[in-house]
């Protein structure tokens, strides 16, 4: 099953059993709204020298779309680095997935990563849970069982938890900051808003996370746990106005 992962080497000896074929990049897409960030970073530089030393020695991997594209499933920063290095193609393993089963292979391949931002995590986790209701009781294309059928009586945050090492409660903490606008969410990433603080600034309405930026940057300072809790109940009381959140 898609949501499913196989012990590492397990993963090695199925890739190797699969076809490996060259295609040329201009034909391999991006995956929408894929939630992580290829930056252009020291890592990638690191890769880029990589690449450029040894090649591109894991392909890629993508699932067959319209008119002879490819979309990427995983290796969006492979693909990346290789654009740096002027080179035209890619070895890519095709995989016959729906659009729901590369979105839950694309978001479990990438979470493997050892730098993730929490933005990154709280679409991530957002994508695959969607995905999940999706497909649940769905069977896949080449298993007869269904490819979420262990939501049965289970919440889809814990499924994805016990996928990922973490708590249903905490996937959908990190769910909730995808609540936040974008301008504190990247406060967020940048450490300059702290997680829990941050997850009970989502429930704030749009136009109030707004006056709370303004008064953020005026002031130089950052709610604590204590006061994001307090605004939180103040809006959902409707008695949050600037005034409140200056105090």
């Amino acid at each position: 099953m898609a949501e499913q992962k196989l012990p590492e080497k397990a993963q090695e000896t199925e890739m190797k059993r699969e076809k490996v074929r060259v295609v040329p990049i201009k034909y391999i897409d991006d995956s929408p709204d894929h939630p992580f960030q290829v930056r252009d970073d020291e890592e990638m530089m690191s890769l880029v020298e990589s690449i450029a030393t040894f090649g591109v020695i894991t392909p890629v991997i993508a699932r067959k779309t319209a008119d002879e594209r490819y979309e990427l499933i995983s290796g969006h920063r492979r693909k990346r680095a290789c654009e740096l290095l002027h080179i035209d193609t890619l070895p890519i393993i095709v995989r016959d997935l729906s659009r729901e089963e590369g979105i839950i292979l694309m978001v479990d391949s990438n979470l493997q990563r050892e730098h993730i931002l929490p933005s990154e995590k709280a679409f991530a986790y957002k994508m695959k849970m969607e995905a999940l209701k999706r497909t649940a009781g769905r069977p896949s294309k080449d298993n007869s069982t269904p490819v979420a059928g262990n939501l049965r009586g289970k919440e889809t945050a814990d499924v994805i938890g016990e996928n990922s090492g973490e708590s249903g409660d905490q996937v959908r903490r990190y769910i909730r900051l995808t609540e936040l606008i974008p301008q504190l969410l990247q406060m967020v990433d940048e450490g300059k808003i702290a997680f829990r603080p941050a997850v009970e600034l989502s429930y704030l309405e749009k136009e109030e996370q707004e006056d709370l930026l303004e008064t953020i940057e005026s002031e130089d300072c950052t709610p604590s746990l204590a006061q994001a809790i307090r605004m939180k109940g103040l809006s959902r009381d409707n008695q949050l106005d600037m005034d409140k959140i200056f105090e």
